[in-house]
């Protein structure tokens, strides 16, 4: 009888498993693979969904509440998928001193979503960070990987509008 773990299979075709399985298989399908095995996960999807969960549950042989603990418990992680396009608004306190709040307070009227929110067509994600090591460009946002310093709401929305009409 083939071990537990050789057992477990891939939830699709998608190749992208293969490259999830290589990560598990190089640290021995042990538990302590289970953030390098996540983070594969999520550099190939995008986002932690609940069969990948289960799968890496399977794949590493750990309870499937301790892999959405971890998931969960680290913000690198993210459970829904990323918007096409991102906006990170600076919070850190220079940024936030300089406008930070009212940053997130225009993109989130304008596009009707909070921090750590996408919008329904998934075109944008809105997040923060603590800081962006630009206090010298406060407030700053980086949109895409573009960096935008001393961005006033106004512009910030102008840039976002830019960039998603010129995809559309």
């Amino acid at each position: 009888m083939q071990p537990f773990f050789e057992q477990q299979r891939s939830p699709s075709e998608d190749k992208r498993w293969k490259i999830v399985e290589a990560t598990a298989r190089r640290h021995g399908r042990e538990p302590h693979a289970l953030i390098e095995t996540l983070h594969t996960v999520q550099e190939s999807f995008g986002y932690l969904d609940e069969t990948a969960l289960g799968y890496v549950a399977g794949l590493l042989r750990v309870p499937l509440s301790r892999v959405y603990g971890v998931a969960t418990f680290y913000h690198f992680f993210t459970l829904k998928p990323k918007g096409k396009h991102t906006c990170v608004v600076c919070t850190g306190t220079a940024c936030y001193i300089k406008g930070a709040p009212a940053l997130l307070a225009a993109v989130g009227k304008r596009y009707g979503i909070q921090p750590g929110e996408t919008t329904g067509d998934n075109r944008l994600s809105l997040v923060t960070a603590r800081c962006l090591g630009s206090c010298g460009l406060a407030p700053a946002a980086v949109l895409d990987s573009a960096v935008l310093g001393k961005v006033t709401p106004a512009t910030l929305v102008e840039q976002i509008e830019r960039g998603v009409k010129h995809d559309a």
